[in-house]
């Protein structure tokens, strides 16, 4: 009885712990929401800097062991970064994310390494670990920061290619390196190969499996929630599976992801469906990021870090400088081969965007308890992550600015999607003001409905006038809608007098002509536009 007591109020220490983690994180979340300067700071890094007040104060929300991030935080991640990105795209950047996710990993690897032996007190093998702790771009960091302030289309994929798959290098790598540096393998160049065509061939094979398996299974069923459960258990199952096979992990989610994302929701989801499961895996990665990222700044010790600032001064000049020859050279090197060329302004994003965060720090735990130096490697890497998290991420959005980088095209199209929802929603109140008249309708039915578009239509307003403050080109597309709308009414006003009989020929469009004459820089049109109309008759 007392064995059960006991277990019975640990089970409830863990289950309060977690509300509360969750509770200030999702309350962190909605608060940045309010105010206009905390929405020019991803969510995600201002939970960083809750966390890091919390850390200041002593005050302790949970423990984050690597077992957490890497086989419940992680998994999930991994799946939504994979299943959103298009096979298409990747395809087209392929020598790039190779080059980056391969080669840029050895390069941060041994570069590090060699910088931390060097000038600090810590010894070659304590500098690998910290080296191949720090080789991957964390993709829990980057892919939610891109998303957030708007980077084009090209750095994402770039980005989130690169993210997926130097994760799984980097892991192979760390575990590589633990395993000689600790005694349990040879130092042999055949059987390190060996070892790492195991772990990468058992990863591909099983994601394959599991990903086709499940994709042909969907065209079975036609029901929601059972083929978004469908793709949750795909994305831990193949996880724990690899892992238990002998692959890695990260390799094998990475696939099936891919192959859900791009095979299976084509050939077995509706468009409906297809949506659903989209938006199901956008909240599972929110409500994932929006923990994990709390939990980072929370883990923060303050005094060990002060203990530790020449080395992970140091660590972060050979971290930042790894990356230079990753990016520059190895993209230079990819502009030789590849058609489709990265630019330097996008190299330098690629560059100050490379954040370590929640992977970084799993590996680092994960570091044997009884290798000499585990301390000193774990704060060496919380501190690095720290810096690439709050002076890097806070400044990429501002760098992305100063470099015309941001895609104003999906900005656009952000604000011609609310756009539109506003006009639909003020349709929907023009109807409500037919249904007044009907006697048929319940006037509390009439008014509840009524009330819930209204407020959904304020939302609305709200957004659309913070993202005009935030983005002032965007009122330049106000103007063009109305000079369309002119050229429009022109143009079937003309066609409404040919059906009629009025006119027998096409007028030159006087809309435009008039706009020109008063400098309105009016939007181009189509010059047959009229007669278009006219043969539409």
């Amino acid at each position: 009885m007392a064995l059960e007591s006991a277990v019975d109020v640990a089970i409830t220490q863990n289950l309060e712990r977690f509300l509360v983690v969750l509770s200030v994180s999702l309350g962190v979340v909605t608060i940045s929401q309010i105010s206009s300067w905390f929405r020019q700071i991803p969510y995600t890094l201002l939970l960083v800097i809750v966390g890091l007040g919390l850390a200041f104060v002593d005050i302790h929300l949970g423990s984050l062991s690597p077992e957490l991030i890497l086989e419940i935080f992680l998994p999930p991640l991994l799946f939504e970064a994979a299943w959103n990105i298009r096979w298409q795209e990747l395809k087209e950047n392929w020598i790039f994310v190779t080059f980056f996710a391969v080669f840029g990993v050895i390069i941060s690897i041994f570069g590090v390494a060699f910088a931390v032996k060097e000038f600090t007190s810590l010894s070659l093998a304590a500098a690998l670990l910290i080296g191949s702790s720090l080789a991957t771009t964390d993709s829990v960091a980057v892919i939610s920061l891109f998303r957030e302030v708007g980077a084009s289309k090209r750095l994402k994929v770039l980005m989130e290619g690169e993210s997926l798959f130097n994760d799984g290098v980097a892991v192979v790598a760390f575990v590589l390196l633990t395993e000689i540096l600790v005694g349990t393998q040879e130092l042999s160049a055949s059987n390190t190969i060996l070892r790492f065509c195991t772990f990468v061939g058992i990863g591909v094979a099983t994601g394959c499996l599991i990903g086709f398996g499940i994709s042909y299974l969907t065209q079975r069923v036609d029901l929601p929630l059972v083929e978004q459960s469908l793709t949750l258990v795909s994305a831990y199952g193949t996880y724990l599976i690899t892992e238990e096979l002998g692959g890695s992990g990260v390799i094998g989610v990475a696939i099936a992801g891919l192959i859900l994302g791009n095979f299976g929701s084509r050939i077995g989801m509706s468009p409906r469906v297809r949506l659903l499961v989209t938006e199901f895996w956008e909240f599972i990665a929110f409500f994932v990021n929006s923990i994990v990222f709390l939990l980072i700044g929370d883990q923060i010790n303050f005094f060990s870090l002060s203990d530790n600032l020449i080395p992970i001064g140091i660590t972060v000049v050979a971290v930042l400088g790894t990356r230079i020859v990753s990016i520059y050279g190895l993209g230079a090197l990819g502009n030789l081969i590849a058609e489709n060329k990265v630019s330097l302004r996008e190299q330098t994003i690629l560059w100050w965007g490379g954040l370590r965060g929640s992977f970084s720090i799993a590996l680092a735990l994960s570091v044997p308890a009884i290798f000499p130096g585990r301390q000193a490697i774990i704060e060496t890497v919380f501190g690095v992550v720290l810096f690439t998290l709050l002076i890097q991420g806070l400044t990429t959005k501002w760098l992305l600015k100063k470099l015309n980088l941001i895609d104003e095209q999906s900005i656009s199209q952000e604000y011609s999607e609310l756009i539109a929802r506003r006009t639909a929603l003020k349709r929907m109140l023009d109807y409500f003001v037919q249904l007044d008249l009907a006697r048929d309708i319940e006037a509390e039915t009439y008014q509840y409905q009524r009330m819930v578009v209204k407020e959904q239509l304020e939302n609305l307003e709200e957004k659309i006038v913070n993202l005009k403050t935030q983005y002032p080109q965007l009122r330049s597309l106000d103007l063009q809608q109305i000079q369309q709308n002119l050229l429009d009414i022109e143009a079937n006003t003309y066609a409404e007098f040919i059906r009629a009989g009025r006119l027998n020929n096409n007028l030159s469009p006087f809309v435009r002509e008039f706009l020109a004459e008063e400098h309105l820089s009016p939007i181009e049109i189509d010059s047959d536009l009229l007669t278009i109309k006219k043969e539409e008759l």
